[in-house]
């Protein structure tokens, strides 16, 4: 696809301790050991570069949010757990690509699907609504090729959204805004229901909103600033208020966000 990954991340049938223990022996460092409790240890080679490493792992319990896992040595079970197809695959060190679902197949078709049940899936985090999007604007080639069922079932579980942190909405939705087709997934969004669960009015300006990101897009298409494109989404001053506490924007966003709605129409 012509994409450049920012990262990459790695996963073991190690254990966090064998993977400790590996480490220490050959002096490398570790760093970021909180993410140890969800299997992952990160070391810094060459005192250059951050790895994450993860064990294998199922999800024992979720609740929506948060996840009890536990650890396997099965790839087929990790697998499973994960969000979309695309993201359910595995490149090993022999250039072997492992891939349960067809996630491959789904790549080239520029598809984006849920591993197995998209309800089941949504139901064990449902920042996996917002994180549908985000891919869908990476990868699909046209604004409106979305399956329908899949949309369905995103809309009857819209409400879950009200479980997950302001903090990891704005993070997700932010590179939706900034994506392509930033605008009208954000429109589609708010067509399935998600609007009153991420701080916005329960009737968006969306006629605003959709003038706004055509002007931004013309002239900085590639530098969209999502606090901008967002606001036109809000109707009076008090709609920034609310919208701030549901996100937890910087000072920056929420000063620019609440002056940009006191002052439609005039600037």
């Amino acid at each position: 696809m012509g994409k450049c990954p920012k990262d990459i991340d790695i996963a073991t049938t190690a254990t966090p301790t064998e993977m400790k223990e590996i480490f220490n022996k050959e002096n490398i460092r570790m760093v970021n050991m909180n993410g140890e409790k969800h299997g992952t240890i990160t070391p810094r080679i060459n005192d250059k570069e951050n790895f994450e490493i993860t064990t294998l792992r199922i999800d024992a319990v979720t609740d929506g949010r948060h996840a009890e896992v536990i650890h396997t040595t099965d790839w087929l079970l990790d697998a499973n757990r994960r969000d979309l197809t695309i993201n359910s695959m595995f490149l090993g060190f022999d250039g072997k690509v492992y891939d349960y679902f067809y996630g491959y197949e789904d790549l080239q078709k520029r598809r984006v699907a849920f591993v197995g049940d998209p309800d089941l899936r949504i139901k064990e985090d449902y920042l996996r609504i917002l994180r549908y999007f985000r891919f869908y604007g990476r990868i699909a080639e046209n604004d409106d090729n979305h399956d329908e069922e899949t949309l369905r079932i995103i809309a009857k579980n819209a409400a879950g959204l009200a479980k997950i942190s302001g903090e990891r909405i704005w993070q997700e939705w932010k590179k939706i805004l900034t994506g392509n087709f930033g605008c009208d997934l954000t429109i589609r969004m708010i067509n399935c229901g998600l609007a009153p669960h991420m701080g916005l009015p329960d009737q968006p300006n969306t006629d605003e909103f959709k003038a706004v990101f055509k002007r931004v897009e013309a002239v900085h298409k590639d530098e969209i600033q999502p606090i901008t494109v967002l606001s036109a989404l809000l109707l009076v001053p008090e709609d920034a208020i609310t919208l701030n506490l549901r996100l937890k924007f910087t000072v920056f966003e929420r000063e620019l966000s609440y002056f940009l709605t006191q002052n439609r129409g005039r600037i």
